[in-house]
C-alpha cells in the first residue's frame, strides 16, 4: 500500500491498485480518453492502460470504491468491470464472437459474389431484378449480424458524443447497404451489397487476427497461482486438526503438511525436516534440504517427509502472489506498430466525415442530384477504409509466426516479434535454459559392485538426484544388489545394509562446481558427480545473436560455481543467486539505460522478468507459468531458434513499413479518384479489398525467412 500525505488536512492519504476490464477498447483515442477521464475523478493519483490486454489499472484513494471508478469508465463512453470479476474471461468471448461473425461475412461474400458475377457480365431486366433480390435476402441478415462488432462500437460512442473508427465504418456500411435496398427496390441499375459485405469481411479480418492473437497471452497469473495449495491442515492448541481453505490461512496458524503436498502459505518449519521443491522461487529443480527455523514458501513441494509450518505469510501476501503481481504490472503492452494505425483514429473519424460530406455538398453544388451525389460520399466513405492499414501489422506478423512454428518456435502474441526486431541484449536463465534441466549421473568411474550397491539405495529413494542415478544404472544394464534395512532421511540420504556392511546414498553440496552425491560402502566413499549438460548448439546461438548486434548474459538463481563455470566457458558475463526480484530490478537498470533487453528463461521464479523484458522467449520444457508470460516458445533441444526468432522478427517489421507505404500510398491515389466520382461503391471495394490483398501478398514472402537465421 503507498501513502502520500494530504497537504491541506496534513494527513497521510493511503493509496491502492484496481484493475479493470474495458474490452471496448479500439484504438489509441479510446487509450486517451480513458487516461485523460479517469485522472480527473477526484482520488485518483495514477491511471495506465493496457490496451493488449484491454485492462486498466488506477491507483488511487482508499476511500474510492471499484464501483465509482467503474461508474466513471462508463460516463467516458466504455463498458468496465472489475478485473477480479472477469479477470480473463472477456477476451475469450470477443473472439469467439469475432470468428463467427467473420465467418458468416465470409459466407455472404462468396454467395452474393457469385450472383454478382452475372450482373457485371451484362444480366438486365428482370434477371437483374431477381440476382440483386436474392443478394439483398443473403446481405441483410449477414450485415445485420456480422456488422454487430463495429454497430454496438459506433453507437456506444456516439452516445456519450465521441467518435472513433468504428463510426465512419458502420456508416459507410449501413448507407450502402441502404442505397442498395432502394436500388433493388426501384429497378435501379447498380446494387452494393457485396460492396458492404466485403468490407466487413476484410475488416472483421484484421481484428479476428488481433483478437486471436491477444488472447494466447492471458492465462499466465492463473498459471502462477494455481500452484498455491488449496487448502492447509492446521493443528490447534487442544490438538485437534481443521482443514482451512487457502484464503482463509493466517499468520501464526500451525499447517500439518505431508509429504508431496503442496503448500498453501509462507512460514517457518517448526518441526521436522525434508526436501523442498522451491523452483517456482529459484528456478532449479534440485530440492532444497530444510529443517527447523527455515523458511518455506506457498507453492513449494514437501518431497520426503511431514513438517509442521508456522504461517508468517498467507494468500495475497505470499512470495508466490508478490511474483503475479509482478508479472501484472510488468506484463503491460509494448506495442509500437499496431497503435501507429490506432492512433491515426483520432483524426481518421473527422477527416473520413468531412471527405464525405464535402464531396457529398460539392457535387449537389455541381447539380449532379441527391442519389448520384450520396453515391459518392458512400464510394469515399468505403475506398477510405483502413482495412490495407489494419492488415499491414497482422498479416505479417501471422506469415512470419508460422513459418517459424515451421523451425518449432510458437509466437504468442503478435506484437512480440516488434519487440524482439528492437532487442540489443540476451538475458539467458541457465538451468533448463542453456542446459537440458536434467542432471546427468556420471557412474563411469564407479565399479560394477558400486553400481549395483548404488542401484539398490537410488530405486528406493523419492530424491530426484536419486531417481536420475537409477535410471542412468538401469539403462547400463545393472542388477540392483541384495540391500535391505533401507531408510531415508529428508534432505540427508538413504542407508542400509548390505551383507552386514553399512552402505549409503549422503547427499553432498557440490561437487566441484556441480552437484553430487555420495556411495558410502563402509569406510569408503565414492563421489558420483552430475552434470547438467549444455543444449547442444548454445555457442553457435550466442555467436549469431552477437552478429545480429545483440549481447549476451546470464542471470540465474543457481550457485555462483556452476554459474561461473558456464560463463567463463561461453565467454559472458554470469550473475548468479537472483532471486526474481533481483532479475527484475536489473530488467529495469537496463531499460533505464536505453537497452531493449530479452529474457529468456523456463522457471517459475523466471515469469516476472519474463513479463517484464522488451520480450520473452521460454522453452517448451519450462513451467506453464513461464510459458505463458513468455511472448514465445521454442520446442525441442537446440537454442538457435532464439537467434532466428530476432532475425525474423528483424525482417518481418522491414515488411510492415512496406505495407505501411502501400497502404498511405493507396489512399493518396484512391481518395482523390473517389471524390472526383470516378469510383463508383463497387469500385471503391473492390479497390480496397485489392489493396488489402497487395499487402497480404506481400506479407506471404516472409512464409519463406524460416529456412535460416
Amino acid at each position: 500500500m503507498n501513502v502520500r500525505m494530504n497537504l491541506a488536512a496534513d494527513e497521510p492519504i493511503q493509496l491502492t491498485d484496481s484493475r479493470f476490464t474495458v474490452p471496448g477498447m479500439r484504438c489509441a483515442g479510446c487509450i486517451a480518453k480513458i487516461e485523460r477521464g479517469l485522472q480527473k475523478v477526484d482520488g485518483v493519483d495514477a491511471v495506465r492502460v493496457n490496451f493488449s490486454a484491454k485492462r486498466v489499472a488506477v491507483r488511487h484513494d482508499r476511500s474510492l470504491d471499484a464501483d465509482a471508478l467503474v461508474h466513471a469508465i462508463g460516463k467516458l463512453g466504455f463498458e468496465g468491470q472489475a478485473a477480479e470479476t472477469n479477470p480473463l474471461g472477456q477476451d475469450d468471448v470477443e473472439s469467439r464472437m469475432l470468428l463467427r461473425s467473420l465467418a458468416v461475412a465470409g459466407f455472404g461474400m462468396m454467395n452474393i459474389m457469385l450472383l454478382s458475377v452475372s450482373v457485371w457480365s451484362g444480366a438486365g431486366g428482370v434477371t437483374r431484378e431477381l440476382f440483386h433480390w436474392l443478394s439483398a435476402l443473403i446481405a441483410l441478415p449477414v450485415v445485420a449480424y456480422a456488422g454487430r462488432p463495429f454497430f454496438s462500437s459506433a453507437a456506444m460512442a456516439l452516445r456519450h458524443r465521441r467518435t472513433n473508427m468504428d463510426v465512419p465504418i458502420s456508416i459507410g456500411v449501413l448507407l450502402a447497404t441502404g442505397l442498395s435496398v432502394y436500388e433493388t427496390a426501384t429497378g435501379g441499375q447498380h446494387a452494393y451489397f457485396d460492396s458492404a459485405v466485403m468490407l466487413l469481411f476484410f475488416l472483421l479480418a484484421g481484428r479476428a487476427l488481433d483478437a486471436t492473437m491477444r488472447n494466447k497471452t492471458r492465462a499466465g497469473i492463473g498459471a502462477l497461482l494455481s500452484r498455491m495449495g488449496k487448502s492447509a491442515r492446521i493443528l490447534a492448541e487442544d490438538g485437534s486438526t481443521t482443514t482451512v481453505a487457502a484464503a482463509d490461512l493466517q499468520p501464526d496458524m500451525l499447517m500439518l503438511v505431508a509429504a508431496g503436498e503442496a503448500l498453501a502459505a509462507d512460514g517457518v518449519i517448526e518441526d521436522g525436516r525434508s526436501s523442498i521443491d522451491n523452483s517456482m522461487l529459484t528456478g532449479e529443480s534440485t530440492p532444497q534440504s530444510v529443517g527447523h527455523k527455515d523458511l518455506v514458501f506457498a507453492g513449494a513441494i514437501n518431497l520426503s517427509n511431514p513438517i509442521r509450518v508456522r504461517v508468517t505469510a498467507a494468500s495475497s501476501d505470499t512470495a508466490i502472489a508478490e511474483i503475479a503481481r509482478l508479472m501484472d504490472e510488468a506484463g503491460q503492452s509494448r506495442s509500437h506498430y499496431v497503435r501507429i494505425a490506432d492512433r491515426a483514429s483520432r483524426l481518421y473519424a473527422p477527416a473520413v466525415h468531412t471527405l464525405a460530406l464535402m464531396a457529398f455538398l460539392g457535387w449537389m453544388i455541381a447539380g449532379v442530384g441527391l442519389h448520384q451525389s450520396l453515391v459518392i460520399a458512400i464510394a469515399v466513405l468505403i475506398i477510405t477504409c483502413p482495412c490495407a492499414m489494419g492488415l499491414a501489422v497482422p498479416a505479417a506478423q501471422v506469415v512470419a509466426s508460422g513459418a517459424l512454428a515451421k523451425r518449432g518456435l510458437l509466437v504468442k502474441d503478435g506484437s512480440a516479434l516488434e519487440r524482439l526486431a528492437e532487442v540489443d541484449t540476451a538475458l539467458f536463465d541457465k538451468t533448463g535454459t542453456l542446459t537440458m534441466g536434467e542432471p546427468v549421473p556420471q557412474i563411469d568411474r564407479l565399479s560394477s559392485e558400486q553400481k549395483s550397491v548404488a542401484l539398490a539405495l537410488a530405486q528406493a529413494s523419492r530424491h530426484p538426484l536419486s531417481k536420475g542415478l537409477a535410471t542412468a544404472l538401469e539403462g547400463g544394464g545393472i542388477r540392483s544388489a541384495a540391500v535391505g534395512l533401507l531408510s531415508e532421511a529428508g534432505g540427508e540420504g538413504i542407508k542400509g545394509d548390505w551383507s552386514g556392511i553399512p552402505v549409503a546414498l549422503e547427499r553432498t553440496a557440490t561437487a566441484g562446481e556441480g552437484l553430487s552425491t555420495t556411495l558410502r560402502i563402509g569406510e569408503s566413499l565414492v563421489a558420483i558427480p552430475f552434470l547438467d549438460p549444455e543444449r547442444p548448439d548454445v555457442a553457435e546461438t550466442l555467436s549469431v545473436l552477437q552478429a545480429l548486434g545483440v549481447e549476451s548474459r546470464i542471470i540465474s538463481g543457481d550457485r555462483q560455481a556452476p554459474v561461473g563455470a558456464l560463463a567463463r566457458a561461453l565467454n559472458i558475463k554470469g550473475d548468479s543467486e537472483m532471486r526474481p526480484e533481483n532479475k527484475l530490478a536489473l530488467l529495469e537498470s537496463l531499460k533505464a539505460q536505453g537497452h531493449r533487453p530479452l529474457m529468456v528463461g523456463d522457471g517459475i521464479n523466471d515469469g516476472p522478468a519474463l513479463a517484464a523484458a522488451h520480450a520473452s522467449i521460454a522453452p517448451g520444457s519450462a513451467s506453464d507459468v513461464s510459458q505463458q508470460a513468455a511472448d514465445a516458445v521454442f520446442l525441442g533441444r537446440t537454442l538457435i531458434t532464439v537467434a532466428l526468432a530476432v532475425a525474423v522478427a528483424r525482417r518481418t517489421m522491414r515488411i510492415v513499413r512496406q505495407n505501411f507505404g502501400f497502404a498511405i500510398g493507396y489512399n493518396v491515389l484512391a481518395v482523390p479518384l473517389a471524390l472526383a466520382g470516378l469510383a463508383t461503391p463497387l469500385i471503391a471495394a473492390i479497390a480496397m479489398s485489392l489493396s488489402s490483398l497487395v499487402v497480404v501478398g506481400n506479407s506471404l514472402r516472409l512464409a519463406r525467412v524460416g529456412n535460416a537465421p
